[in-house]
């Protein structure tokens, strides 16, 4: 094992410990698909989704460094919006989320319904940055990025060591790749375990930034928020952090594509045949193993990272043959 992978791995162990009274053990699931198939089922998560796991460790890490923040600050299409807030009225400090008008109005109903002040008027995924540079000055709070932040990472990655507690013979795991915390907090977790393990991250085809990047050892962007039913990888960029995880340090191994008539499609063998209620971007690993485009000859795990769906969208997704 590598210093950079033990010193990280211990971070996680550290996460595990300190969010443990605040999430959820989500469990490791098989499935009729394949005897040999593993699903970490995220969307049974605390909010729905893994972004918990890395909020109350970055939220719960703040108060360690300072116990009377002003305030926590995030941005986000949803579910780390979720995420920050409930971490936020768990500890009783104020969070303030922008988020873009397009996103899912059931993920913005649901950040306000946990406490957090909203602002979504103007914000669109072009100006965002922009804003919220522009309200962190004016109002004194911390971030709590998405991704690009070492707690967040740490806290992720205890998604995938709890998996493999679950389930050590696994040799393979696929999870899905937007900033890049969750998939490097999992390839973090799994080189720990087994230095031999595969790791593999799943974007969709027309948000390939994180394909772009290993392939150019460097990080690339995308011109502009990609258009994709997976809401949740809308980024045009990884971060510097999780680059230097993933692909400096070369913890992951590789990044496969998927089209968004793959993603629908595992939308709908979630729903149908696997009776999970997942979202597009939480189905992403599954499209990639349904497409065939995962190794099919070695125990694998998947994990779903999210359940919020926009009902409309996946009532659209259910009706198409």
């Amino acid at each position: 094992m590598s210093g950079f992978v033990e010193a990280h791995s211990a971070e996680v162990l550290k996460a595990a410990g300190r969010i443990k009274p605040y999430v959820r053990r989500t469990p490791t699931l098989t499935t009729d698909l394949d005897p040999a198939l593993r699903l970490k089922a995220e969307c049974f998560q605390v909010t729905g989704s893994f972004k918990v796991r890395g909020a109350f460790n970055a939220v719960l890490s703040l108060m360690a460094r300072d116990p009377h923040p002003i305030g926590v600050i995030a941005v986000s299409s949803g579910n780390h919006a979720q995420a920050v807030a409930l971490a936020a009225r768990t500890v009783g400090i104020p969070a303030l989320i922008l988020i873009p008008e397009d996103a899912n109005p059931a993920k913005v109903a649901a950040t306000r319904a946990l406490g957090a002040e909203v602002i979504q008027q103007g914000i669109t995924f072009a100006n965002r940055e922009q804003r919220l540079r522009e309200v962190m000055a004016e109002r004194g709070f911390t971030l709590v990025h998405p991704f690009d932040d070492w707690d967040v990472i740490h806290g992720q990655g205890t998604a995938a060591a709890e998996m493999l507690a679950d389930e050590p013979g696994i040799e393979v795991i696929a999870a899905p790749v937007g900033g890049g915390g969750l998939l490097s907090g999992s390839a973090i977790a799994a080189k720990s375990s087994r230095p031999s393990m595969t790791v593999i991250g799943v974007e969709p085809v027309v948000a390939d930034d994180a394909y772009q990047s290993s392939k150019a050892g460097t990080i690339r962007s995308l011109p502009a928020a990609p258009n994709t039913i997976a809401d949740g990888v809308r980024t045009t960029a990884i971060g510097a952090r999780t680059f230097e995880v993933m692909f400096a340090n070369a913890l992951v191994d590789e990044i496969v594509t998927v089209t968004e008539e793959e993603i629908a499609t595992a939308v709908r063998v979630a729903w149908t045949r696997l009776h999970i209620a997942l979202e597009p971007t939480g189905a992403l690993p599954l499209a990639a193993y349904v497409a065939g485009k995962l190794p099919s000859d070695r125990p694998t795990g998947l994990i779903l990272s999210g359940g919020n769906a926009n009902l409309q969208t996946v009532a659209k997704l259910l009706g198409t043959p």
